[in-house]
């Protein structure tokens, strides 16, 4: 679900939505979610000094308290 809102998220704001994937690495605590855009995307994503990626962080910690799994998110550039 939150891996979902991720994609959808960052496809709005990239210009190169459909090279946009998404891979989730579920743990006992935290689920890493990895953001794999265009090279071009990459400082959409992550935006001035971090801000963008910082409030998609903000967004998603309200997730926590419903289902108490933290979310860690990293954006990379596809290979």
């Amino acid at each position: 679900m939150v891996a979902d809102f991720v994609a959808e998220y960052a496809r709005l704001i990239a210009t190169y939505p459909e090279d946009i994937q998404v891979e989730s690495i579920e743990g006992s605590e935290v689920t890493e979610i990895i953001l794999h855009a265009n090279q071009a995307d990459v400082g959409k994503l992550i935006g001035k000094e971090g801000k963008m990626i910082g409030a998609i962080k903000t967004l998603i910690s309200g997730c926590k308290a419903k289902d108490g799994q933290s979310y860690r998110i990293n954006v990379e550039p596809l290979s």
